[in-house]
C-alpha cells in the first residue's frame, strides 16, 4: 500500500495467522506468532527492554503482502513464561533462542528487526550466526559499552535533573552511587509491596527520558507498573548485558557484507547518537539514517517513517532463497 494513502507511516493493524509456544533450555516457554505473507520475505522482530515484550504496532512496520513476520516475547518478557523470571536469561540464552525459533519454523535465513535493546540483541545474534541473517534493521542502537551504561544512571541528570531527582530520590542517598545495583534487589524481591513501586519508578524515568516531546504527568500517572521490564532490563544492566565491552563493535567485520539500516532519532537522550557512528564505521553495507525531529522512541512519527521505508527497501531480498520448508513445520519442534 502507498504511505500516501495511509493514514500514518505504518501498515494497518493485522491479526497474526498462525501462534504457539516453543519450550526452550531452563524452564522457559517462549510466545511467537506469525504475521503477513506465510511465503514472504521471512523477517524477526526482537522488542526491546530487554522484558518489554511484542506489541501489535511492531507487526505494522512491514509490508504485509511481502513479509512473513515473526515476532515472540523473550524469556521472562509478554506472554513467555515463567513472567519476570531472572533464571537462565542471559543474551547467549536469548541467540540460542532465536536459532531456536528460526530452526522451529523452518527458515533458512531472515531479516532481523530490532530496537533499542532489540539492537543489541540482533547485533549479538548476527555476530554469532552471520550466515541465517539477510540484513537488519536497526533503531535507536544501544551497544552496552560502559560509557552508555554511565551516561544513563549518570550523565543523563544532567539533561533531566527533575527525572533524575524523582528516581534517585526514592533511594537511600548512600545507595545512590549504584542506583541500579539498588533497584535490583528491590525489583528482585518477591513482595509486590517492594517491587511494584520500584518497577513503576524505573519505567517511569525511562519513558519519562525516551521522546522528544516530554509527557505530561498524566502519561506518566497511566504507565504501568510493568515488572517484567523494570526487572529483567536492571538484571540486565547489572551484568552489563553479559557483553564484552566492545563484542557488538568487534563482530562489525563479521557483519561487513550484510546490508543493514540503522534508524537513530538526532535527540535520542537514552541510547547516544554516537553509539550508530560507530557502529556504521567500516560497515561498508550499512546506511545510518538520523531522524533529526525525534528521541528514542519507536512511536514517534519520524522514527516510524524512516523503518518503514527501510522494510521497504528490504523487500527486493525476497527474490533470494530464503525458507528451507516452504511455509514452515506445522507445529516448531521444542529447543534441544
Amino acid at each position: 500500500m502507498d504511505e500516501a494513502v495511509r493514514p500514518s507511516a505504518l501498515y494497518p493493524e493485522i491479526q497474526p495467522h498462525r501462534a504457539g509456544r516453543l519450550p526452550v533450555p531452563g524452564g522457559h516457554v517462549l510466545a511467537w506468532e506469525q504475521c503477513g505473507d506465510p511465503a514472504g520475505l521471512p523477517v524477526v522482530v526482537l522488542h526491546g527492554g530487554p522484558g518489554a515484550g511484542c506489541t501489535p504496532m511492531q507487526r505494522r512496520f512491514f509490508d504485509p503482502t511481502a513479509y512473513r513476520i515473526v515476532l515472540f516475547d523473550q524469556r521472562g518478557a509478554g506472554r513467555s513464561t515463567p513472567h519476570a523470571s531472572l533464571h537462565r536469561n542471559t543474551t547467549a540464552d536469548l541467540v540460542a533462542d532465536i536459532e531456536a525459533l528460526r530452526d522451529s519454523l523452518g527458515i533458512e535465513r531472515w531479516l532481523v528487526f530490532g530496537g533499542s535493546w532489540g539492537s543489541t540483541l540482533a547485533l549479538a545474534y548476527a555476530g554469532a550466526h552471520p550466515r541465517r541473517c539477510l540484513g537488519l534493521v536497526l533503531r535507536g542502537v544501544w551497544l552496552c559499552r560502559p560509557d552508555d551504561l554511565a551516561w544513563q544512571f549518570g550523565g543523563l541528570r544532567g539533561i533531566y535533573p527533575e527525572h533524575w531527582r524523582d528516581f534517585a530520590g526514592r533511594l537511600p542517598e548512600d545507595e545512590r552511587v549504584d542506583p541500579i545495583a539498588a533497584y535490583l534487589r528491590r525489583l528482585a524481591d518477591p513482595d509486590p509491596a517492594v517491587h511494584l513501586p520500584a518497577a513503576a519508578a524505573w519505567n517511569a524515568y525511562e519513558a519519562r527520558c525516551s521522546r522528544l516531546q516530554p509527557m505530561t504527568d498524566d502519561d506518566v500517572a497511566a504507565l504501568p507498573s510493568r515488572l517484567a521490564l523494570a526487572r529483567i532490563e536492571a538484571h540486565y544492566m547489572r551484568h552489563a548485558a553479559f557483553l564484552h565491552p566492545r563484542q557488538l563493535l568487534d563482530a562489525v567485520p563479521r557483519l561487513r557484507h550484510l546490508p543493514a539500516v540503522v534508524v537513530h532519532g538526532r535527540y535520542d537522550m537514552l541510547c547516544r547518537i554516537d553509539a550508530a557512528f560507530a557502529l556504521v564505521e567500516g560497515w561498508h553495507a550499512a546506511r545510518l539514517v538520523v531522524v533529526p525531529d525525534a528521541g528514542h522512541s519507536a512511536s514517534e512519527p519520524g522514527i516510524q517513517r524512516a523503518l518503514v521505508a527501510a522494510t521497504d527497501g528490504f523487500r527486493s531480498l525476497a527474490a533470494r532463497p530464503a525458507r528451507r520448508r516452504a511455509g514452515g513445520s506445522a507445529t516448531p519442534r521444542p529447543a534441544r
